[in-house]
């Protein structure tokens, strides 16, 4: 992978930059910012990577299952000293991103369960399997050690978002069937690491929740409609174009939506307002669980864009 800077979109005008660098044991990194990123990448040496897990079906769900044990050995609750999403330190052991400073990065997840090189499954023959073949991304959002999607304010959750958009352009030409940007927040819910960031799983199938989601969409659903019907008893606050609703189909307490209210199959779609409004609501709805809770609320945030071959019924949301 070269190093060099190119424009990868703009925000409001401003044109964001996407670095792109390769670590010594292989992994890509790609650094996101309003400015080029010129900072020196630190030496390392070459390290083990474990190159994903294998996919196995479950027989009365009708659905693929991760299989990936290599992930109890990844890193858990470190303190800040050896924070691996931190910015590295010359003359110390580094972290997982060689450079001192740094705007957004995206890296190759060391502990990956999906992987373009995946293994051959290693199951007991009777079991239907599948190499895990795919990409598992983590988002560092900052380097600073603490924060969350509403600390980090407007600017750089609109940076977020255009390296959102970047990853999707090069995960949906490589082919993959559904790709995934997600968070997972809290002990709750097992996350390992408190540094805010996040993560973009790319699948090789369409999950199941997807594939009936695909399939309600095509069939006529239509959420902008029922966006409307239920806004005066469901919805919590707008911005802009983007409504933050709570369905109500929903299966978990306090669950909420993101809904731009034209139909579109993904961020990649969205107009410079409608891209505004969403930032603007994703700290918002962190900011408000947050109060209602009186503490850093424990929740699972994913992007729900359309798999491939649902580009034109789907809608999309992100999911609290």
């Amino acid at each position: 992978m070269q190093d060099e800077n190119k424009t990868v979109g703009q925000v409001a005008a401003r044109p964001v930059f996407r670095r792109d660098v390769t670590r010594a044991d292989g992994r890509y990194t790609y650094l996101y910012g309003y400015a080029p990123h010129s900072g020196r990448q630190l030496p390392e040496e070459p390290s083990d990577v474990a190159k994903g897990g294998e996919l196995r079906w479950h027989p009365f769900r009708q659905e693929w299952s991760i299989y990936a044990p290599h992930r109890q050995n990844r890193t858990f609750k470190p303190s800040t000293a050896d924070d691996p999403l931190a910015p590295s330190v010359e003359g110390q052991a580094l972290s997982d991103i060689p450079f001192e400073d740094f705007e957004l990065c995206i890296f190759e997840n060391k502990f990956t369960s999906l992987h373009m090189e995946a293994p051959s499954p290693n199951a007991p023959d009777h079991v239907l399997t599948q190499t895990a073949i795919g990409r598992c991304d983590v988002v560092v959002y900052t380097p600073e050690r603490e924060g969350n999607l509403h600390t980090v304010g407007q600017e750089k959750r609109r940076l977020l978002l255009a390296a959102w958009i970047d990853r999707y352009a090069t995960l949906r030409a490589e082919g993959h069937s559904f790709i995934m940007p997600f968070e997972s927040r809290g002990d709750e819910v097992g996350v390992t690491l408190s540094h805010p960031h996040g993560q973009i799983y790319s699948f090789p199938f369409v999950p199941d929740v997807q594939q009936r989601a695909g399939k309600a969409f095509r069939n006529g659903y239509s959420l902008s409609a029922d966006l409307q019907k239920d806004w005066e008893i469901y919805g919590v606050t707008q911005s802009k174009t983007v409504r933050a609703w709570c369905p109500p189909y929903a299966r978990y307490p306090f669950e909420c939506w993101i809904v731009p209210e034209r139909r579109i199959a993904g961020p990649w779609e969205m107009s410079e307002n409608e891209q505004d409004g969403f930032c603007q609501l994703l700290g918002e709805m962190t900011r408000r669980y947050d109060s209602y809770f009186g503490r850093d609320t424990a929740y699972m945030l994913s992007l729900q864009a359309a798999p491939k071959s649902y580009e034109d019924d789907w809608h999309f949301t992100a999911q609290f």
